[in-house]
């Protein structure tokens, strides 16, 4: 470091370090109260009424909770893995389908100039701007009227299965998969890809072997998403799904509330809420090294 930088580098005072370091403080206690707040409620005794204030150990602490969540969650005969199960393939449906197809539709649009371009990326945002219950209804319809007859599978109705279900999230989720693809990939530097078009390289290896690597921290943030919105969808598998063994977790969830109308067995809900959650923080875990950026600066020389 030269002498003028370090001159430019002024530390901060001791009252700004205790200043930033409360605020971190107040920042963590704001995150973490809810969590600590369900989770205590969650070890409460099943005959519970009402949350009657926050203790880290509640009274006669038990894990009892956790035990009926998993063996049977709400009145169908499902246990908490075979929900979990269900939503794990709608989710992890969703983020394969629309980083797969979403990265194939951001190439072309990032990098290639044709008519129409400019009217496909206005359609996609209008699209990207629409509520899922906008959808809903022309989904429902749409989906009711196609009935596959798979060797495996057998034959179904689309719409009440859970493939009807993730197709319906993915056509919510690709938009905005098209979108934040296509915007990182116009940052992606082109004289890479010029230079090993030089080297003899074909257009697929260029887009195999340079351009998804650069596009890691993109295309984990988009799976994230996906996996999240087809982790907590809720709209599409409630009005979708009329089979228990179809359930998905949030919708347990919500059957679990609506059952007991008049006296919520909060311990059930709050365990449920805490096994509900861990799935996506281990998927974050694991992809968080991904989700970065900058994985293109200085790869190409001034």
């Amino acid at each position: 470091m030269t002498t003028s930088k370090r001159r430019s580098f002024r530390e901060p005072s001791l009252i700004t370090k205790i200043g930033l370091q409360l605020a971190a403080l107040g920042i963590l206690i704001t995150v973490l109260f809810p969590i600590i707040w369900v989770f205590s409620v969650s070890l409460s005794p099943l005959n519970l009424i009402r949350p009657d204030g926050l203790n880290l150990i509640p009274k006669d602490a038990t894990f009892e909770a956790y035990l009926q969540v998993i063996e049977r969650p709400t009145s169908n005969p499902v246990s908490f893995f075979e929900l979990a199960f269900n939503s794990l393939k709608i989710a992890g449906g969703t983020a394969l389908a629309s980083v797969g197809l979403g990265v194939l539709a951001a190439y072309p649009l990032s990098r290639l100039a044709f008519r129409g371009r400019t009217f496909i990326m206005l359609v996609i945002l209008g699209v990207l701007m629409l509520p899922a219950v906008a959808t809903l209804a022309p989904l429902f319809v749409t989906l009711n009227g196609i009935r596959l007859d798979l060797p495996i599978l057998g034959a179904f109705n689309l719409r009440n299965s859970q493939l009807g279900v993730g197709i319906a999230i993915v056509s919510g989720a690709l938009p905005f998969a098209i979108w934040n693809l296509k915007g990182y990939l116009d940052t992606i530097p082109r004289e890479l890809e010029e230079a090993a078009a030089v080297d003899g390289a074909s257009q697929a290896r260029i887009f195999r072997s340079i351009v998804l690597p650069l596009a890691l921290p993109a295309i984990a943030v988009t799976g994230f998403l996906g996996f999240i919105s087809g982790w907590t969808e809720f709209y599409y598998s409630w009005m979708f799904l009329t089979q228990p063994r179809d359930f998905t977790l949030a919708m347990a969830l919500s059957a679990m509330t609506g059952t007991y109308a008049s006296a919520i067995p909060w311990p059930l809900v709050s365990a449920f809420s805490i096994m509900l959650t861990l799935p996506p923080a281990i998927v974050y875990l694991l992809s968080q090294r991904f989700i970065t950026s900058g994985l293109a600066v200085g790869s190409v020389k001034g």
